[in-house]
């Protein structure tokens, strides 16, 4: 067998891909559907590199492998996450507070018990913390910042399993109580509506006359005159008949404000007005939010937003929603100027997988440099944090810019998937290799009992005070407390089981939106600070 091991140690590309492939082969494979995906590479590049070292020889790949498979996969989350993140700490501060101050307990816990009981090392702890919380980003930064990335490394696989199986069980638990949510969103429909108003008032002052208002989409005056776009300046006249999109209760707000129900669907003719699914591949519109999109396009052609669907997930064209690469826009415009409006959006399938190189290299370039930079610290103590957190901050600045001058900073969805997920895999496959070589100490020492211990504490403090706090101080109901916890453990596994229970109801994506670019950020920066104790 040596000779297998030192073919493999000659030629690290070659073990890289291998371990990859062979790895996420286990990976994809399910027990009741539950699978260990990535985390899958790490085991088996530990148990390969542990088998080598047995037979005498050391297969650890090149460590800048690993370094830049982090960069890749750290930036790609960032510039995926930037638009939301930020709108997400501006809408819902307490509950980002409230995160935050988890994970700091959560760190102060790991660290009183792993030292004062378990007399662990500050990478033992940093590791031991990121495979709690199941976050391979925070392990890179803990191995970076602790100069001991194999002992993280070791801590982090011990961890890993409890920490996917302890939010499991939390979000079980949360769900338990979803039949009593009190945050269960109502159906929205359209109806057809005939104006019996003879005060002729604008359409945008007849809205803010409803507490919720609901969106106007199409008017037609009389039965057979031309159909538009509804804008708030348009005035309603009687016989006016008028699509309106809303909840049941909204939409019985609004018949009671305007006239009485119609049965001409103005959805059906499309003789005047049509709609349109169309990719954004014109690096212009890039950056711009869905309001500056649809003042030019109502100006250029008649037209406005009014669905967006990025990677496998459709949303409401909000307002304040920033414009990616790779969108696909449902657009409600004349029917005669279709074809304008796909050229202007470019409607190439270009735009779902352009790299972009120009952002992505100067991107991971700033952000491994923002990484190396010390920060000095009280007592004379420097603090740099790492190059993953850098490339992750950076990617997050790009992604909400979107924009500088001509030059896109946003990469499409599509695009940062792919790059996050190599990345991950190569940085996983190094990081293996690394703790293959020190693993067998672990279990013949001892060592791996204190750790796994230490895990099952800190995903339980993590569950318990997450869920205490989400339910008693926020009122969150179950269904979206499912998709918190999964968002807070950055774990795609407590997400599709949460999916599963509830027939991938809304909230489980909202919650899980709400808090996960926060809770990467966060548990980078955490790892990184047990790591430098």
């Amino acid at each position: 067998m040596s000779v297998v091991f030192e073919y493999l140690a000659h030629y690290p590309i070659f073990y890289a891909f291998l371990l990859i492939g062979v790895g996420m082969a286990f990976g994809h494979i399910k027990v009741k559907g539950i699978s260990l995906g990535a985390a899958a590479v790490l085991f088996l590049a530990i148990a390969v590199a542990a088998w080598g070292k047995a037979v005498g020889v050391e297969t650890v790949l090149p460590p800048a492998m690993g370094t830049l498979g982090l960069v890749l996969f750290t930036f790609a989350i960032g510039n995926n996450s930037g638009p939301s993140f930020f709108s997400n700490v501006r809408k819902s501060v307490g509950p980002m507070a409230a995160l935050i101050g988890v994970y700091v307990i959560t760190a102060v816990v790991a660290v009183l018990v792993g030292q004062n009981i378990f007399h662990m090392n500050s990478a033992q702890i940093a590791g031991t913390f990121a495979g709690a919380t199941t976050n391979t980003p925070a392990l890179a930064a803990a191995g970076e910042s602790s100069g001991s990335p194999a002992a993280a490394t070791i801590g982090y696989s011990i961890s890993y399993l409890f920490g996917v199986l302890g939010m499991l069980v939390a979000a079980i638990v949360a769900l338990g109580h979803s039949a009593s949510d009190t945050d269960k969103p109502e159906a929205v429909t359209h109806m057809n509506l005939r104006v019996d108003r003879e005060d002729q008032p604008r359409l945008g002052d007849l809205l803010k006359l409803m507490k919720n208002p609901v969106e106007v989409s199409r008017i037609r005056r009389g039965e057979q005159g031309p159909i538009w776009v509804a804008t708030a300046n348009d005035v309603v006249e009687k016989g006016d008949l008028l699509t309106a999109l809303g909840t049941d209760k909204q939409l019985k707000e609004f018949l009671a404000l305007v006239g009485h129900k119609s049965s001409h669907s103005l959805r059906a003719n499309r003789q005047f007005l049509d709609f349109r699914r169309i990719t954004v591949s014109e690096p212009k519109l890039a950056g711009k939010s869905v309001a500056e999109l649809d003042a030019i396009l109502s100006e250029r052609f008649g037209a406005i937003c009014s669905r967006l669907r990025r990677g496998d997930v459709d949303m409401l064209a909000a307002a304040d929603l920033m414009i990616e690469m790779g969108d696909r826009i449902r657009v409600v415009g004349p029917t005669t100027k279709m074809k304008e409006i796909s050229k202007f959006f470019g409607d190439s399938s270009k735009g779902l997988t352009d790299i972009n190189p120009v952002t992505l290299g100067i991107g991971l370039a700033l952000g491994v440099l923002l990484g190396e930079l010390k920060i000095p610290l009280p007592g004379g103590v420097e603090f740099g944090m790492g190059a993953a957190a850098g490339a992750l901050i950076v990617g997050l600045i790009f992604g909400r810019i979107g924009r500088i001058g001509k030059q896109v900073t946003a990469l499409p969805n599509t695009t940062n998937s792919v790059l996050s997920e190599l990345g991950l895999l190569l940085f996983l496959a190094q990081a293996g290799t690394n703790a293959g070589m020190q693993i067998a100490s672990a279990f013949t020492t001892g060592e791996w009992v204190s750790m796994f211990v230490l895990g099952i504490i800190i995903t339980t403090v993590e569950a318990v005070c997450l869920y205490f706090v989400m339910r008693t101080v926020f009122k969150m109901g179950g269904t979206k407390l499912s998709g918190l916890l999964a968002g807070a453990q950055t774990q795609p596994a407590v997400l599709a089981f949460a999916n599963g229970r509830t027939n991938s109801d809304p909230r489980v994506a909202l919650g899980y939106a709400l808090v996960y670019p926060l809770a990467m950020i966060s548990k980078i920066l955490v790892g990184a600070v047990l790591g430098a104790l």
